[in-house]
């Protein structure tokens, strides 16, 4: 009997070890998480989410690694996202041109954000700075529309590419001024600011951390900010509306999201890391030194803020005919 007895434990307990180990799963991330980012290193992009990483690897408890998808205004990183496995292991960091601005501007887009996309958190917004080559011979940017109507097609303003916000803005200024400026796309932000620099392009306008960096070298000229309010990164540099000549208010965000149909728990779990990284006092310090104001909402929240969003940018779109086949 005692026999009998050992013999069943033992098979009861090896029937319960299979059944529960078959049927539990490893709690998530139970291994690295990539974040895409759908332009080159050394963007704007690049440059919050390296702000972002330590912090967040520490609430995750999991390495981060960020990868770079280069091409067509960060679409080329969507699509690969959208298209990866809803598991929480592929994640893409996007702007504002991506996410709201090319779904309008592009005629043939390859994804729709709000259809193949699991918004996860906004992480932060930022005003556009505009700005020129320094050899240009505009210190305002009154200056600046005076000297394009004197020289009209001699100007080109460069882009982080088609159908961005960097795209978008430039065109929108012309529409208020009546100047004309011819567009050069680049695959990013880092290639457009190297041929600003050398004055290959004389204007852009890119968001704030990354202009003010820039700026602050010396390499380039901040004229006005996009802003209802002047921002702390260029506190001696007037908004467009101050300075009589354009009315024009621009304020850019940045996100993650991740594929549709990633599991409820998975996307709770990263909305909590993002959350509790964007809390911490030291990394909004570093924000707002930047120019960037650390704008968290969680999943449902952003993703009413991006239905509410593509319907305005889409007028925006509409109004300074800037459409891409």
């Amino acid at each position: 009997m005692q026999k009998h007895s050992k013999t069943h434990y033992f098979f009861t307990a090896i029937f319960l070890i299979l059944y529960f180990g078959a049927g539990a799963q490893a709690a998530y991330p139970e291994k690295p998480i990539k974040v895409i980012i759908g332009f080159p290193a050394g963007g704007p992009l690049d440059a919050h989410m390296r702000l972002l990483v330590d912090k967040l690897q520490t609430n995750l408890g999991q390495t981060v690694i960020v990868d770079y998808k280069a091409g067509a205004g960060g679409t080329v990183g969507a699509q690969f996202v959208a298209q990866a496995p809803p598991d929480g292991y592929t994640l893409l960091l996007a702007n504002t041109g991506t996410m709201v601005i090319n779904p309008a501007v592009y005629t043939k887009t390859s994804y729709d954000t709000l259809k193949e996309f699991q918004p996860i958190a906004r992480t932060a917004q930022q005003p556009l700075a505009l700005i020129v080559n320094k050899d240009v011979p505009a210190q305002t940017l009154k200056e600046f529309v005076a000297y394009a109507k004197a020289n009209p097609g001699k100007l080109n303003y460069g882009s982080a590419g088609n159908g961005g916000i960097s795209h978008l803005v430039p065109e929108m200024l012309k529409n208020e001024t009546g100047i004309f400026m011819v567009h050069i796309p680049f695959k990013g932000s880092a290639p457009a600011f190297t041929d600003l620099i050398a004055g290959h392009v004389q204007f852009m306008a890119e968001s704030v951390p990354q202009a003010a960096n820039y700026a602050k070298l010396g390499k380039v000229r901040a004229l006005a900010v996009t802003s209802a309010k002047r921002n702390p990164a260029l506190p001696n540099v007037p908004t467009v509306i101050e300075t009589g000549v354009a009315n024009l208010e621009v304020v850019g965000f940045y996100g993650i999201l991740a594929p549709k149909g990633t599991p409820p728990d998975v996307v709770s779990k990263l909305n909590q890391a993002f959350k509790d990284t964007l809390e911490s006092s030291e990394i909004q310090k570093r924000m707002l030194e930047q120019g960037a104001d650390p704008a968290y909402l969680n999943a449902d929240q952003f993703t009413k803020f991006l239905a509410g969003e593509m319907p305005r940018w889409a007028k925006a779109v509409k109004q300074a005919g800037a459409k891409l086949d």
